[in-house]
């Protein structure tokens, strides 16, 4: 009778998780168990570049992928987990609520942000989440220059000034004075609640942020909170209005609401404490990983962040530790000592860090054509060859 790895996700780390569980699967030529991934759509969607233009092209098809490395794929949205019954109900095609059962348990179903946080937000301001808003967003930017020319059309607002933030901020002054024409003044702000721009950076980023902002003309209003997005903009807490049609909302990143069907302990953000070994405390047979995960990176107190860099180390490591509990072979310690970061700053460049200090390694033109290798290349899905997922899809060579 075949064991069943069911992966809930086909994100980032739930497409790495299949692609080795598969492989150690494979290795130990145990084809009675099975690898199976559950997700609404059988492709990747390349999250960290829905701020670009052109998001329609920004997913790469995985059913390719998955057959030439042996994992099967269900289409179907998760609603609930039955963990001791270890099965997962989930919405089919047909809209029919219909159950997966599964030996082993890999939670791979990302996060989402909350648009709850402020009045309006969640009826009047776009946002990067997902595909479709995303999609939503391009649209309505594409068409501004067809509206009369105001202030509040030429004013895009960005509420949140984390990664998102900056990188959709500096991408829009040279994409609006196409479409506005070269003759406009756009504005673009940044709506921030701390008191310096990036507090918990280094200030070597922060100050590189703050150069590209100005160069490009992207004002930051610091210390900040919105009381309110409406049709016409937002309202500050100080109750200042700043008419804007485009508010763009970034903050409040929250794991997907499936964790709070464990009773087990989760962060703030609604993310699973996992061991070293991401496995839910109390479920031998559940496992977490991705932006559902609080997995730490090293010895050090640092904890995975909610990017693709971590997310794709922790699909290695949590679809070989699932396999691994099935075949009885030792199970890897989780760990990503590397960290660093690459921020798209549009028409000025980008910038390079390294390690959790994020010292600056390049700027400008350099940094912009490592980020443009990292992020059209290097988190794509390996092609659809067996040998070179495989290779791909080994933890510890990935980690080297």
């Amino acid at each position: 009778m075949k064991q069943k790895i069911l992966i809930l996700g086909a994100g980032f780390a739930g497409m790495w998780a299949a692609l080795s569980a598969a492989r150690l699967a494979a290795m130990h030529e145990r084809s009675d168990i099975e690898i199976v991934v559950l997700a609404p759509q059988p492709e990747l969607r390349v999250r960290p570049r829905f701020y670009e233009e052109k998001v329609e092209t920004l997913v790469s098809p995985l059913l390719p992928l998955f057959e030439a490395t042996g994992v099967k794929f269900v289409q179907g949205e998760a609603q609930r987990i039955d963990a001791e019954g270890q099965c997962v109900w989930y919405r089919n095609a047909k809209n029919e609520s219909t159950p997966e059962h599964y030996d082993r348990l890999v939670l791979a179903t990302g996060s989402h942000l909350r648009r709850d946080l402020v009045k309006g937000a969640a009826k009047h301001a776009f946002d990067l989440d997902q595909l479709e808003s995303a999609l939503r967003l391009e649209q309505h930017i594409s068409q501004l220059g067809e509206q009369p020319e105001t202030g509040a059309r030429n004013t895009v607002i960005v509420c949140g000034g984390g990664f998102t933030g900056i990188e959709v901020a500096t991408e829009l002054p040279h994409r609006l004075r196409q479409i506005l024409g070269e003759g406009s003044t756009p504005r673009v702000i940044v709506i921030e609640r701390g008191n310096v721009i990036g507090g918990r950076w280094s200030e070597e980023l922060r100050e590189v942020i703050r150069e590209a902002s100005d160069e490009l003309g992207v004002e930051w209003r610091l210390g900040a909170e919105i009381a309110e997005v409406n049709g016409q903009g937002i309202v500050l807490a100080d109750g200042e209005v700043i008419e804007s049609n485009t508010v763009i909302w970034t903050v409040g990143v929250q794991a997907n609401e499936l964790t709070q069907q464990i009773s087990a302990e989760r962060d703030a953000q609604g993310r699973l404490h996992v061991n070293e070994f991401l496995q839910v405390p109390g479920y031998d047979a559940i496992f977490a990983t991705g932006d559902v995960a609080r997995a730490a990176t090293d010895d050090k107190g640092n904890v995975a962040l909610m990017t693709c860099q971590h997310a794709i180390m922790l699909g290695r490591f949590v679809g070989h530790n699932a396999a691994a509990s099935l075949l009885g072979v030792e199970p890897l310690t989780y760990r990503q000592v590397n960290y660093v970061t690459c921020l798209d700053l549009g028409g000025w460049g980008a910038v390079y860090t390294e390690g959790w200090e994020q010292e600056v390694k390049l700027t400008r033109a350099e940094a912009k054509k490592l980020k443009l290798s990292i992020t059209s290349e290097l988190i794509y899905p390996p092609k659809a060859d067996r040998k070179i997922a495989f290779e791909t899809a080994d933890p510890l060579a990935a980690f080297v």
